[in-house]
């Protein structure tokens, strides 16, 4: 066995190993690298649409109106080369291709997601940046494994390891994006495959630390100041997350299945015009995340309640109607934003209770964390991204009172799931396999596969006379061409049933060494019998086979014999 079929064979086992580990790494660093490429261009069309990055409130409104028309027109220039079947992306795609291509997403898709998400953002659409991000990374660290030929299973953990490394590089924070993707993306803990992820977002982290420091948006948030007695109105505030989680989560689903049927070009610009009006009329909803929050928190609140709801129902409208009319962007940068504005408002209508300093801000890290734990229904990401966001440990039981909470109220009151699982479900979008196929979908073929092959170029009753006379570990396949010159094998068994010998003749079914158990496994469930034989580029360079017997043991028995 030659080193690359080793380190293949290696790879398609679920096991850890630092093959994989290193992949992770290579993965990692592209897709960090994408990220650093993406934020350039993001900041190249900020150049073109603004005087001062980042900065709106100083256009005129007729510019602000017709900066969103200008990035919509934009979007639909690329969707129409690239065809406008390929516009789906963000999130919800990439969980389906996880499910039923092991991560590996269409160029174009990706070309549209690169180009439409960095337009939106430069244009003022309110969407984040982690849904490019995540699309972006998957399909570049998936490239690197499907361009290597290496077994689907682990492409799959390379196209984890791209969308770790990639929302590390975006919010420099490696450890919640660990979690957001074994809680969100993959939906399950292996140790296989979260050490290889966490090499991936440490080098995600890295790479973006060294080229624009190490900082966050949220440097504002100061030490935590919430004492016990404080934490009732924490239960409270997550009661009203968890409402706002399930009617925001309602209300883009209802947008979605209204919309769904318009014509993408009428959808985007009504997009674009209802981004505009927002734009006339409070540009500061247009502003990037953290600088929206940092202004709301430099109001005296205690005079601006108007103010502050007004951002914050204005922020609500405009994500609804970006995300549910096909804005190439994600939505938890908004998300955290509309928790931020929830906390900050809420902290108006405490503030003659509680005596305690900088509670709008204490109450706009809780809010954050609430409502994306509550929207997402991922709470230890939500978690884990507040610590780091405002690199405090002491955030993290006053925000476990507010997610809990939210997450309980929200699920079991109002019967609300993850958004991205709703948005999968009115798209006819598959992402789920039954128990059987997930578990043969971590074990490669080519990991398992029998390779003592005797294969005969000669008629099938030579065939079945050397099958009598070969060892039972020796598996005797002749090979021919069918009617159509396609290559057509047979696997001749011979069994030994109360003293009397019998030759089975079964013809093989071609699967590709990048396939896994469960590809095995649905080529044979009907027959249940016989086999397949793995092959490698071409059809008749055939490298092993599998038996429905040895998948039969491994289900039963937990091993292939």
């Amino acid at each position: 066995m030659n080193t690359v079929s080793a380190f293949k064979k290696r790879l398609a086992l679920p096991q850890t190993s630092w093959q994989l580990c290193l992949l992770a790494i290579f993965g990692g660093l592209f897709a960090a690298l994408l990220i650093i490429l993406f934020t350039l261009t993001i900041d190249g069309l900020e150049q073109l649409f603004k005087s001062q990055i980042s900065h709106y409130t100083s256009f005129e409104a007729l510019s602000r109106f017709l900066i969103p028309i200008a990035g919509v027109s934009l979007i639909l220039a690329m969707s129409w080369l690239t065809g406008y079947q390929y516009i789906r992306s963000g999130i919800p795609f990439v969980l389906h291709r996880l499910k039923i291509a092991y991560g590996v997403i269409p160029f174009r898709n990706t070309l549209n997601q690169f180009w439409g998400g960095a337009v939106a953002l430069a244009s003022g659409f309110s969407v984040g940046r982690e849904g490019p991000a995540v699309h972006i990374g998957a399909a570049g660290a998936s490239y690197v494994g499907n361009q290597l030929n290496l077994p689907n299973n682990s492409i799959r953990t390379l196209c984890a390891s791209g969308i770790a490394a990639a929302i590390a590089a975006t919010f420099n924070t490696p450890i919640a994006a660990v979690m957001f993707v074994m809680e969100v993306i993959l939906r399950e803990y292996k140790i296989h495959i979260f050490i290889p992820i966490m090499l991936a977002s440490i080098i995600g982290s890295m790479v973006t630390s060294g080229v624009y420091g190490r900082v966050h948006e949220f440097e504002f948030f100061t030490t935590l100041s919430l004492e016990p007695s404080i934490y009732p109105y924490l239960v409270i505030l997550g009661v009203l997350l968890g409402a706002l989680a399930s009617a925001f989560n309602h209300a883009l689903i209802y947008i979605l299945d209204k919309f769904k049927n318009w014509s993408i070009v009428i959808r985007l610009g009504f997009a674009a015009v209802i981004t505009g009006l927002f734009a006339l009329f409070a540009p500061i909803a247009i502003d990037p995340l953290h600088a929206e929050v940092a202004t709301a928190l430099s109001l005296d609140v205690q005079n601006q309640w108007s103010i502050i709801t007004y951002l914050l129902c204005a922020k609500i409208l405009m994500t609804l109607f970006a995300i549910g009319l096909g804005i190439p962007g994600g939505m938890i940068g908004p998300i955290l934003a509309i928790g931020a504005l929830t906390g900050i408002a809420t902290s108006i209508v405490f503030s003659p209770f509680i005596d305690a300093p900088n509670v709008a801000n204490d109450m706009a890290l809780m809010g954050m964390a609430g409502f994306m734990a509550a929207t997402l229904n991922a709470p230890l990401a939500a978690l884990l991204a507040v610590v780091e966001l405002s690199n405090q440990l002491e955030v993290v039981v006053p925000a476990m009172i507010v997610i809990t909470t939210a997450c309980l109220l929200s699920g079991q009151m109002f019967n609300n799931r993850s958004i991205f699982i709703m948005q999968l479900n009115l798209q006819n979008l598959p992402y789920r396999k039954t128990p059987l196929e997930t578990s043969l979908q971590r074990i490669g073929v080519i990991g398992v596969m029998q390779e003592q092959l005797l294969i005969l170029n000669t008629d099938k009753e030579s065939a079945e006379q050397e099958a009598l006379t070969t060892s039972h570990d020796t598996y005797v396949i002749s090979h021919e061409q069918d009617e159509d010159n396609e290559p057509a094998f047979y696997w001749h068994q011979h069994i030994l049933k109360n003293n009397v010998s019998k030759i089975d003749c079964y013809q093989l079914k071609p699967i590709s060494s990048q396939d896994t158990l469960a590809e095995a496994y649905l080529a044979l469930k009907n027959d249940r019998c016989g086999g397949v034989y793995i092959y490698q580029q071409d059809k008749n360079n055939i490298v092993g086979m599998i038996s429905f017997e040895q998948i039969r043991s491994y289900l039963h028995e937990g091993k292939l014999t």
